[in-house]
C-alpha cells in the first residue's frame, strides 16, 4: 500500500492508502476520493513530510518477471517513534476490525458482492488468497504484527 498526503480545494489535509499510484489516478479520476471534512471531490497530492522508499529499481513499472505481491520492507529499531506510531495504528485496526478467522477471503467476496454487511475485517489468509482477491479487484492488505524481543 501507498500513502499519500491529500488536499482538497479547502485545504483540508487528510491521507489516502492505495495500491498503486494508478490506482490514485483511476480513483481521483472518476472522483472517488473525497474529503473527510467538506465531501470536495477536487483533491490533490500534497507533498509528504516523511517519504520512505526503496531502490530507484523498485519504483520502476511493474513487468511480468517482477511479482505482484512485491513489497518495501522496513526495518526501524524497537522503541523508535516509528515503531510505537506503527504499532498503534495495528492496534487501532485490530481493535476496529471483527476477527473472522481463517474464512478471511471468503467473507471478503462476501463484502465486496453485497452478500454481508460492509464492515472491517481481519484474519488469516494464505498468500493465493490474497493474490486472487487483489486480482478481483477486492481491496486488502497484510498488515505484519512488530512482535516485541523479551
Amino acid at each position: 500500500m501507498i500513502i499519500y498526503d491529500l488536499s482538497c480545494d479547502n485545504d483540508h489535509r487528510f491521507e489516502g492508502w492505495f495500491r498503486s499510484p494508478d490506482d490514485f489516478e483511476a480513483q481521483n479520476a472518476r472522483q472517488f476520493i473525497r474529503c473527510p471534512q467538506c465531501d470536495s471531490a477536487n483533491v490533490r497530492l500534497i507533498p509528504s513530510a516523511v517519504a520512505i522508499g526503496g531502490h530507484a529499481e523498485d519504483r520502476e513499472a511493474p513487468t511480468e518477471s517482477r511479482s505482484a505481491s512485491t513489497a518495501s520492507t522496513a526495518m526501524v529499531p524497537a522503541n523508535s517513534q516509528v515503531a510505537a506510531a506503527y504499532q498503534a495504528l495495528v492496534d487501532a485496526i485490530v481493535e476496529s476490525a471483527e476477527d473472522v478467522g481463517s474464512s478471511f477471503a471468503e467473507e471478503a467476496r462476501r463484502i465486496h458482492y453485497n452478500e454481508a454487511p460492509e464492515r472491517s475485517i481481519r484474519g488469516q489468509a494464505t498468500s493465493d488468497e490474497r493474490e486472487a482477491l487483489l486480482d478481483e479487484g477486492i481491496d486488502i492488505f497484510q498488515l505484519p504484527v512488530i512482535r516485541n524481543k523479551h
